[in-house]
């Protein structure tokens, strides 16, 4: 005789919803994407970030069978668009372009309408670009060493200008001012291109700026080339040291460009964008755009590439309130 446990049907009902949803997850992450992608970009048009989404997202149509839709929501350095793609569906079909900035923006900003280590997921960092410490080129500092031994001896006489308040390019500067105890003093212009073309004028004693906005002046030798920020020197710049090099170890700012997801993203929809970044890439073309632009190609995948924002929101969150920066 058996005996029929009353609750085994509802159980087995669940078991099977639980299949078919399982299953109906699958099917739609293998069908991934069935529509075009949005790249979220939280700079205006025309800018490096923004080029770079539009470079990739040329191809996604070869490489993802769908288009790339790039959309620019600048505004809140950055936390608009930042919040735009937090909110939206963890399916794949809105992507967040981001450079360091995203990881500066918690050590500034008191609130944020996210949270930038639990809110997205890393897909990959596709570029590289340092930032480097330029001169007048009719400077008289023609080393890091003598901008340095001038700040030493004229306390709060030497400037340094940066692309603005709490870019990485500022932070670059602090991060000099810590390792080499002096206080350069800092002058925040609204972009990048204020802080070079003052520094072509002799406005400006030094600046630091992104080597992709700089180096069509650094080879034409309307500014002088000191250090750069990166790690290992720049095949753009190969006779350029970096501040590690020139007696401050440790020293690096890298400033990295990648695309993140929603958080709670599939796993495969996560590799299968990385994959294609890495295909585009790869293409001889693209290389060749990314090393005019003055960026270096990088391979980072979702957990390198985590680690990297984290470890970057830590440091920088840790430089902020040692100089007591805030922007808000």
């Amino acid at each position: 005789m058996s005996i029929r446990h009353p609750r085994l049907p509802a159980f087995a009902a669940g078991l099977l919803l639980g299949c078919s949803m399982l299953g109906a997850a699958s099917a739609s992450t293998a069908q991934y994407p069935d529509k075009p992608i949005e790249i979220i970009v939280t700079f205006p048009p025309g800018g490096g970030t923004d080029l770079l989404a539009r470079l990739i997202g040329n191809y996604f149509s070869e490489e993802l069978g769908q288009p790339a839709i790039v959309d620019n929501r600048p505004g809140a350095s950055g936390n608009i668009g930042a919040r735009l793609v937090a909110q939206r569906p963890a399916d794949g079909q809105s992507l967040l372009m981001v450079n360091s900035s995203f990881a500066v923006n918690p050590a500034v900003f008191d609130k944020l309408p996210f949270d930038p280590k639990k809110d997205f997921t890393a897909i990959t960092n596709f570029a590289f670009v340092p930032s480097v410490v330029i001169v007048p080129a009719n400077s008289p500092y023609t080393s890091l060493k003598e901008l340095i031994e001038a700040a030493k001896a004229k306390p709060g006489e030497v400037f340094f200008g940066s692309c603005g308040n709490g870019t990485p390019q500022h932070l670059a500067g602090e991060m000099l001012n810590q390792a080499a105890k002096v206080q350069i003093a800092h002058i925040p212009y609204k972009g990048c291109g204020g802080a070079l073309n003052d520094v072509m004028g002799s406005q400006v004693g030094s600046a630091f700026v992104t080597a992709s906005s700089t180096l069509p002046f650094i080879e034409s030798g309307k500014v002088r080339a000191l250090a750069v920020t990166s790690a290992q020197r720049s095949p753009l710049m190969p006779d350029v040291p970096t501040v590690a090099e020139l007696g401050y170890p440790g020293y690096e700012l890298n400033q990295w460009h990648g695309l993140l997801a929603p958080a709670g993203t599939p796993e495969p929809v996560i590799q299968k964008v990385h994959d294609a970044v890495e295909k585009i890439i790869a293409r001889d073309d693209v290389k060749a755009k990314l090393a005019s632009l003055g960026y270096t190609v990088a391979h980072d995948g979702p957990a390198q590439f985590q680690t990297m924002i984290n470890t970057d929101i830590d440091r920088f969150r840790e430089l902020a309130q040692k100089i007591g920066l805030k922007i808000n």
